[in-house]
């Protein structure tokens, strides 16, 4: 029986909108439409705080992943709490590994500014408060009680040894002067005196010189001991004075950040720095040298360690942080360490430590495309480590695997709590699920993209907000009620699914910006049906290139092709070719040939290696088949070939073993086959028509054919009765069928194939079946004993 042309499609009918443009409607309020599974689960995985609940949305491109993850983590995002700020500062225990400091929102970047102005400020105030005239006068106090108390000791020394013939000289060389004999005048002797007195006065004077030594080595110790204690005494004053300087302006940052114990901590560790390097805020003027160049690199190196290293700053943030990581390098998602050149050799301090997309996102989530990142070396893996140990590490890449361990920095790790939402293909995520056992520990919630949704009234209306939505955000011309219904349906043509509607959004944008481009002209004042038609008509003229040169050489006959008349074991086949995004159908010629044998059927396909493991086994099942129907009550006694003609690449599928069925019976039975008439259908070995797919481009490829070699009214498709459901055919292809150029028909079982193709009853062509075969049998039979 034919079908009807009011099942060749689902028309959209305007009736149901109660609108005449998009512009009269409220744009879509809902992020997603037509994935409520996938909405439960989303919201499930953002609801458990609990580790492991990260999120894995599945589905494929287009169909609204990146954007729902957006939407719902920012709406989520606004209900909580905005994150703290997060700073390296220098650890003055162990200057190797850097503190991370976590403060209220805004307080790091006060912080910051609070150290930069308390440095620069005390560069300014200590030197003026040590240049000061107090300052000198108590030093100058302590530098002459220790002058007076040395100078004591060695005029009470010289006092005792000038009669026995010394005297102390000042040297400039030593803390004490030299011991030097004198003549009767009370003056050194020269070299030339001294060897000229007696041997017994040399004695005395060397013995007594040692006697003397060993006093003055006692006043020396004295001395140093008094020198020390006068250091001791200006160090005292320093600290003194510069607590007079500093303890006020800690006391009072302090004050500021009293809610911050991990702060005051630091800050407290800043202030015992500053008192033990004095001397570096004094200024001491040194004396110039060749290495002065250095001497000024290192003083401004120093001063870095009171610098905050702002890693996180959440002060312009509202709610919890949404960050989307297109890039996600290793050093994007968890860091660096980075150097700089300087005379020949790289070095490295806290503040050259960069944060990542996981120290922003800190708080909040984190959306990742899975592709990209196990694309991306070694960011897979230590996301994991990550989120497995709950921490932070920023180290440069490679540094776990280096053979000699090098001296860099170890800043301390931050304890994060984040929610990762990675968006990935089913495939991906099979192969993640089954063979990384960290996997299911750390993304327990799946959450499944459809490409397709119901097609009730209220989907549509929602598709019409889509439409809107979209027009009033990119600046379009809106949509009339007629544009929309096309849009509907062309969604609908896009599942294969009467049924259904597409929720890849994507392709259906692409139409709505070609077909408001379309419109833009100055005498249209909105995007007509026309429009939309003529955008999804170009979009095809622009990827069927293929499709022209195959229709050319059918059209000049170099591929052979049957479409009026009968033969004999030939039928025409069906396949789909895909293009890039562009699929089409074509019929090809389906050839069977029997003779004298027990090989039976022989795929030829298969024989060469063209054929698919689908194919193979759409051949065994047709085979199954033939032993079901006709050899029950004898052996099956054929041998068969198969072939799709003129075919040069590789053929896959079982959409084509009810073409090859009748092909198989027709030279069996030697009954001729229509040739008007193209077939496509699997089938299991009872002999049921099973649905394949394609099956629009299918027939609107044979109805192309058929239309360039001239319709006939007898020409047409026979498809499985379950595929009637996915039919969203041109209106082109319904009007042929409306005028009786062309005819579809849909059948459930072989023996309808059977009646159409043979025009025969199927009881007929079965036992001329039958016959054929137990005539083969014989011949074999004879053959077998002739010899």
């Amino acid at each position: 029986m034919k079908l009807a042309t009011a099942e060749m499609t689902n028309s959209c009918r305007s009736a149901i909108f109660d609108f005449k443009t998009t512009e009269e409607i409220e744009p879509l309020t809902e992020s997603i439409i037509g994935q409520e599974k996938a909405v439960k689960a989303v919201e499930l995985g953002l609801q458990i705080k609990q580790d492991g609940y990260n999120i894995f949305i599945v589905g494929l491109t287009g169909t609204g992943r990146t954007t729902y993850a957006r939407t719902i983590a920012l709406e989520k995002s606004r209900r909580q709490v905005v994150p703290s700020d997060l700073c390296y500062v220098f650890n003055y225990q162990e200057p190797a590994c850097p503190l991370i400091l976590e403060l209220p929102v805004g307080k790091g970047q006060q912080l910051r500014h609070d150290l930069e102005k308390l440095i620069d400020h005390l560069k300014e105030e200590i030197p003026r408060v040590f240049d000061g005239e107090e300052y000198e006068k108590k030093k100058n106090q302590i530098m002459g009680e220790y002058q007076q108390a040395s100078n004591s000791l060695l005029e009470e020394l010289e006092s005792k040894i000038r009669p026995e013939g010394f005297i102390l000289q000042n040297t400039g060389q030593d803390l004490l002067p030299a011991l030097l004999p004198i003549d009767q005048e009370g003056k050194p002797l020269t070299q030339e005196i001294y060897q000229q007195i007696p041997e017994a006065e040399k004695k005395r004077l060397k013995e007594k010189s040692q006697e003397i030594q060993q006093e003055l080595e006692k006043i020396r110790r004295l001395v140093r001991k008094l020198q020390l204690t006068a250091r001791e005494k200006i160090n005292q004053l320093d600290h003194e004075i510069g607590r007079t300087v500093i303890k006020p302006i800690f006391n009072k940052l302090q004050d500021n950040y009293q809610q911050s114990p991990q702060v005051l901590t630091y800050l407290a560790s800043v202030e015992s720095d500053i008192m033990a390097h004095l001397a570096r805020f004094k200024g001491d003027k040194k004396e110039k040298n060749p290495l002065q160049v250095f001497q000024q690199g290192d003083e401004q190196s120093f001063f870095v360690r009171y610098q905050v290293n702002l890693l996180v700053n959440n002060s312009s943030t509202e709610g919890a942080p949404v960050i989307i990581e297109s890039n996600p390098t290793y050093y994007n998602l968890f860091g660096k360490i980075e150097g700089k050149s300087q005379f020949g050799t790289v070095s490295t301090d806290f503040t050259m430590i960069k944060g990542g997309a996981l120290h922003r996102a800190n708080g909040g989530y984190l959306i990742i495309n899975a592709r990209d990142l196990l694309q991306k070396p070694l960011s897979w893996d230590t996301l994991k480590r990550t989120l497995l140990n709950q921490e932070l590490v920023v180290e440069n890449i490679g540094e776990q695997y280096r053979a000699m361990p090098i001296n860099s920095l170890k800043p301390e790790p931050l304890l994060i709590k984040l929610k990762v939402i990675l968006i990935g293909t089913p495939e991906l995520y099979q192969l993640l699920y089954y063979y990384d056992q960290e996997f299911k520990k750390l993304f327990k919630i799946k959450a499944d993209f459809d490409i397709e949704m119901e097609r009730t009234e209220d989907n549509m209306k929602k598709f019409a907000s889509v439409i809107a939505f979209i027009s009033r955000r990119e600046g379009l011309k809106h949509f009339t009620v007629g544009a929309v219904c096309r849009l509907i349906e062309y969604s609908s043509r896009l599942t294969a699914n009467k049924h259904k509607l597409s929720t890849r959004f994507n392709e259906i944008q692409e139409i709505i910006f070609e077909a408001a481009a379309r419109a833009d002209a100055p005498e249209k004042s909105h995007v007509g049906e026309t429009d939309v038609l003529r955008a999804i008509e170009e979009k095809e003229q622009r990827a069927n290139l293929s499709e022209e040169k195959i229709l050319e050489m059918l059209e000049k006959g170099h591929i052979l092709i049957t479409l009026a008349g009968q033969k004999l074991g030939q039928v025409n086949g069906l396949a789909v070719y895909q293009s890039g995004q562009y699929s089409f159908g074509r019929p090809s010629r389906i050839t069977a040939t029997t003779y004298l044998g027990q090989d039976g059927v022989i795929n030829i396909e298969r024989e060469v290696k063209l054929s698919g493991k689908l194919h193979n086994k759409g051949v065994m099942i047709l085979t199954g088949y033939l032993g079901e129907k006709y050899a029950q009550d004898e052996p099956l006694s054929l041998s068969a070939a198969l072939a799709f003609e003129q075919s040069y690449r590789g053929v896959d599928g079982d959409s084509a073993s009810c073409a090859e069925l009748v092909a198989l019976l027709s030279s069996i039975a030697a009954l001729p086959l229509k040739q008007e008439l193209a077939l496509t259908g699997s089938m299991n070995q009872k002999g049921d028509v099973q649905p394949i797919g394609g099956v629009n481009e299918k027939i609107e490829g044979f109805y192309k054919v058929c239309k360039i070699n001239g319709l006939t009214g007898k020409q047409g498709v026979v498809i499985p009765r379950q595929n009637v459901d996915n039919l969203m055919l041109k209106s082109e292809v319904i009007s042929a069928v409306q005028n009786e150029q062309f005819n579809i028909y849909p059948v459930s079982t072989i023996d309808e194939v059977i009646e159409l193709m043979f025009g025969l009853p199927a009881a007929e062509v079965h036992h001329q079946v039958q016959e054929s075969l137990r005539e083969l049998a014989r011949k074999t039979a004879e053959f077998g004993g002739d010899r």
